[in-house]
């Protein structure tokens, strides 16, 4: 091992690496023996490309060049498409119309937009010749969510609308004989993981029933079975677990333990659990910062399968197995056919899509360690937060003995969402050059319960950074992280609380790196989508009632105490995080001599998706901590150094 300053190591992992060959899997489908999912593929300007693998192994790509399945509902999306009897139906992302692909010709089945940003559909299901799904009108004030029913294979002039009144709706599902419906459906200012009703209709009486939800359940995706029982997740005991319902009996609990099956519902038509040929259920769940795939079996028994899986994407049954995409401590997500154990046999898996070999020497692979640490609530009382820490790792280079490495805070975004154990290149891009990284599973996340997820309840501002503070300087104190040398970074909420910490007297951190965050609360409250519009009633306040406490807690208006250097990345198209957002913090530090460097990313949204541009995020920031912190750049690398104003 060479010894060499923690934070200057050669590295395999450069931005090319990150983005070469790199593609995003998110949702998987079964359509008898063929199974079909999703590939956002930076290379290609970050679109979505649909994949068949036949039942003879063969891989397909299924779309024409340039189409990208992307739904803008919600502005996140999720559920874009869906496939039945080798026939898939897909919301292209260039105008938001429903269109139908077989045998390789494309059909649009709803009008071309009439107003700006028009109709958009998404959480699609069929059922013989009609497709009922989520439709959300754009046009003067606020878009209108609702279900709708549309010809499965013909052109329609204008869908019918079965379910409009509700703020939002979302996963509409036709029970097996076509006539009952069942959806979801909240109203502001609740989220779906807040307060969602589990609805049911009969389509020929009309008679509703309401099936389970209230104002503090969350229930998420429900499926009916052939026997005509409907499942569905919810937490209403503390943590997202499964249920059954049967029209007439009570609700049934299938899997009830401390951890959690369900994922808040940022995007649609999410899928955590299958039921397989047998009655047998596969599900995917979270306990200590890690997902696990779990089988319950007919007789009741739960037990966790004996596999890999750190990071769990999707469950979908596939007779008697369950196809998922799943990552491990050491690999990106693939796509995988899991069967369970039998009597006298062991879980199988077969691999339907391998991740990337990249070729790295398993030595120089930083695989997460859970932590638990002390933290504080908005009064000062202790309270206990989570984390995962992903120490230095090189095959080739160690640091000087008696040396910490700098520490990179990572905040995930939501701020609901939860940080992640799986294999990401780009967490292994710092790691991998003698950075500590520490992901913050700070209150409010997801994977401990509704409790923690509700700590941040009229506490955003306060709680995240609390313990953001609090785990940075418990690692500088056990020497796992040099005190001089912390940095933090974070997202969309993250980037909120990127800012907020390095705006406060006692931040121990010598940099940031603000992605696409809020700078002002209020401006955020006034200006946002419909989504969100009103999600800050909950984590702050109601506004404007509570207008102090926005004011406040706005990064914007806590310029005294900031003084670390900042780097802003922000894309020019976001709808979600405004640029205006970024350009009030870049303009107030500029002013105030901070030193402070801004890249805007044209043709980008929330989050950044072309190859070029992940790439040149990364290698910026490199470049930003480099500077600031006075270490060379890697020669080698040909990394463009980014301009630091005020440095």
């Amino acid at each position: 091992m060479t010894i060499a300053p923690f934070g200057s190591w050669p590295t395999p992992i450069t931005s090319e690496l990150v983005v070469a060959a790199a593609v995003s899997l998110a949702e998987v489908r079964v359509d008898g023996a063929e199974v079909y999912w999703s590939e956002a593929r930076p290379a290609d300007g970050g679109r979505t490309q649909l994949v068949r693998r036949a039942a003879d192994g063969a891989v397909t790509d299924l779309l024409p060049d340039g189409s990208n399945a992307r739904t803008g509902v919600h502005e996140y999306g999720g559920g874009a498409w869906w496939v039945l009897d080798g026939v898939v139906w897909f919301t292209e992302w260039a105008d938001q119309r429903l269109y139908r692909l077989a045998d390789g010709a494309v059909q649009a089945l709803t009008p071309a937009p009439a107003v700006e940003r028009g109709d958009r559909y998404a959480d699609g299901d069929v059922h013989g010749d009609v497709i009922v799904c989520v439709r959300e009108r754009h046009g003067d004030g606020e878009p209108r969510n609702e279900i709708v029913r549309l010809a499965a294979h013909a052109p329609t002039d204008e869908p019918e609308v079965l379910v409009t009144g509700p703020d939002f709706v979302a996963a509409p599902r036709l029970d097996p004989d076509g006539t009952t419906l069942a959806w979801l459906q909240w109203n502001h200012p609740s989220m779906p993981w807040d307060a969602v009703e589990l609805v049911v209709r009969d389509l020929a009486t009309g008679e509703e029933t309401v099936v389970a939800g209230g104002p503090w359940e969350s229930v998420s995706e429900p499926s009916w079975m052939p026997d005509g029982s409907l499942w569905f997740v919810s937490d209403r005991t503390d943590w997202w677990n499964l249920y059954r319902w049967l029209p007439g009996s009570d609700i049934e609990p299938i899997v009830r333990i401390d951890a959690e099956v369900g994922v808040p519902e940022w995007r649609l038509a999410g899928s955590r659990y299958a039921v397989l040929a047998d009655g047998s259920v596969v599900f995917a769940r979270r306990r200590a910062g890690s997902d696990a795939l779990a089988v319950r079996g007919t007789g009741g028994l739960i037990a966790d399968l004996d596999l890999p899986f750190c990071e769990v994407g999707a469950v979908r049954s596939a007779g008697g197995s369950a196809v998922v995409v799943a990552g491990t401590p050491t690999a990106e997500p693939g796509v995988y056919r899991v069967t369970p154990p039998g009597p006298d046999s062991d879980a199988a898996v077969v691999t339907l899509c391998a991740p990337r070999d990249l070729g790295l020497d398993p030595a120089g692979v930083a695989v997460a360690e859970h932590l638990t640490f002390p933290s504080v609530d908005a009064a000062g009382e202790p309270r206990t937060a989570h984390a995962l820490y992903f120490a230095p790792a090189s095959a080739t280079h160690t640091g000087p003995e008696g040396d910490a490495p700098p520490l990179v805070v990572v905040i995930h975004g939501g701020p609901t969402a939860a940080a992640s154990s799986s294999f990401s290149p780009a967490t292994q891009y710092w790691t991998s050059r003698g950075f500590a990284v520490v992901s913050v599973d700070h209150g409010g996340s997801t994977g401990y319960g509704r409790a923690y997820r509700e700590e941040l309840l009229g506490q955003w501002g306060v709680i995240e950074v609390a313990d953001c503070l609090a785990v940075a300087r418990r690692l500088a104190d056990t020497g796992r992280a040099d005190p001089a040398r912390l940095l933090i970074r974070g997202g969309s909420a993250g980037g909120f609380t990127v800012l907020s910490a390095l705006a406060r007297a006692e931040s121990p951190f010598a940099a940031g790196a603000d992605h696409f965050g809020v700078a002002d609360l209020e401006a955020l409250a006034r200006d946002t989508h419909k989504f969100e519009s009103r999600y800050l009633d909950r984590l702050v306040g109601p506004y404007p009632q509570d207008r102090d406490t926005y004011v406040e807690r706005s990064p914007i208006h806590q310029l005294t105490q900031f003084s670390a250097p900042l780097i802003v990345l922000q894309g020019a198209e976001d709808a979600i995080v405004p640029p205006a957002q970024s350009e009030m913090i870049v303009d107030a530090l500029r002013a105030k001599g901070v030193p402070v460097a801004y890249l805007l990313f044209d043709g980008e949204q929330h989050g950044f998706r072309r190859a070029e541009n992940i790439r040149r995020a990364l290698d910026a920031e490199l470049s930003f901590y480099a500077q600031v912190l006075g270490f060379d750049l890697p020669a080698d690398e040909g990394i463009e150094p980014v301009e630091i104003e005020n440095l």
